[in-house]
Order: structure tokens, then C-alpha cells, then sequence
């Protein structure tokens, strides 16, 4: 991700998500290397921002922090395998786990998270606003002779 992609960026979080991180947090993620990890999604039929991921990695653990795909692509598998390719670097880095937090409504979400290998740890009570909701807070632990599930 760059400053030229933030536009694009913030578009797709105003439509993906209630209470929308504002551009300034994006920035200053992309500003915060080597810690923030802020990557897009560009499709090379399209040539324009369709997702994104922002992560932290902190010495052998990483948060996913915020994740979308543009809602005219969602379904055909972009967030699962731009995540899966994140997860797989990870891996490969030495990353020891990785965790994150969903809503508990969004389903098609925990698809993907379970898909990939992530486990429930623990429910974040009230965790959203607009609306009220728990959060679940999910874990991937990688096995080293298991790598990401693929599916």
C-alpha cells in the first residue's frame, strides 16, 4: 500500500465496514514499516485496488488488524487468497502465530478464517460499536511441517 493507493483504500473500508477506520489511521500505518504491513489487492485484469490487508508484525507474532475486499469482488476468492499468501510469508518468516478479531455476525469471514486454519481463543465482549457486537478473537498457530491449509 501507498499514499497513492489510500483513496482507493478508503473507499472500500467506507463500504465494507460500520464504524470505518479514517484515511489518516491508513497512513499512518503504511508510515509505521518496519512494524505495519499494509499491502492492496490489485487484480492484473483490472489494474485497480479491489483489497486490502494492514498487519503488524511484532519479532515472532503477527495481527491482522484490518482486512476487505471490495464488495463488487467478493466471492471469488481474493481475500482468501491474498490472506492465504500473507499467512504463507508469514510462515516462511518464522512468525510463530497469528491472531485477529471478527465480528461474530460475519460469517462468510469465519469461512475464510476457518479455512485457513484459525481457531477461536477467546469472545470479546461489546469489543464493536454501530452495532454493538462481541468480537471473536481467532489464532493460527503454525505447525512448521504443516504449512497453510489449502483448500
Amino acid at each position: 500500500m501507498e499514499v497513492k493507493d489510500l483513496a482507493a483504500v478508503h473507499a472500500i473500508e467506507k463500504l465494507s465496514f460500520s464504524n470505518p477506520w479514517h484515511i489518516e489511521t491508513f497512513l499512518g500505518e503504511i508510515q509505521n514499516r518496519p512494524i505495519s504491513h499494509a499491502l492492496v489487492a490489485i487484480p492484473v485484469a483490472d489494474k485497480k485496488v479491489i483489497g486490502y490487508v494492514v498487519f503488524w508484525i511484532i519479532k515472532d507474532e503477527a495481527q491482522i488488524n484490518n482486512i476487505a475486499i471490495h464488495p463488487d469482488s467478493r466471492g471469488r476468492g481474493f481475500g482468501k487468497g491474498m490472506l492465504s499468501m500473507v499467512l504463507e510469508e508469514m510462515r516462511a518468516s518464522g512468525i510463530r502465530i497469528v491472531t485477529l478479531e471478527v465480528r461474530e455476525s460475519n460469517l462468510a469471514a469465519l469461512g475464510v478464517y476457518n479455512a485457513l486454519g484459525f481457531e477461536v481463543m477467546s469472545r470479546r465482549k461489546d469489543y464493536y460499536a454501530n452495532p454493538h457486537e462481541d468480537a471473536l478473537a481467532l489464532v493460527l498457530s503454525f505447525n512448521p511441517l504443516r504449512g497453510i491449509p489449502r483448500t
